[in-house]
């Protein structure tokens, strides 16, 4: 499984790196859980519990921290 696409983590865009940010942690969740049926049977519950909605959001933001440091918070 490849974490990183390319293995960078440089974009041209904030919009991309929050994709990217968004992908990272998509991918760590199945790098942890990697059984589909699992975390299939998981999604119900989390998907409608506000405190793990909050928290996979946390997960997002620390990824697009870290793909904004990479790119330089979007060099001039």
């Amino acid at each position: 499984m490849e974490l990183v696409p390319g293995n960078t983590l440089i974009t041209d865009t904030p919009e991309e790196g929050r994709a990217l940010a968004i992908m990272l942690a998509r991918k760590t969740i199945g790098a942890i859980q990697t059984d589909p049926e699992v975390r299939s049977g998981l999604r119900p519950m989390y998907a409608n519990d506000p405190a793990s909605l909050t928290a996979a959001g946390h997960v997002v933001a620390i990824e697009f921290a870290t793909v904004a440091a990479a790119n330089g918070y979007w060099r001039d």
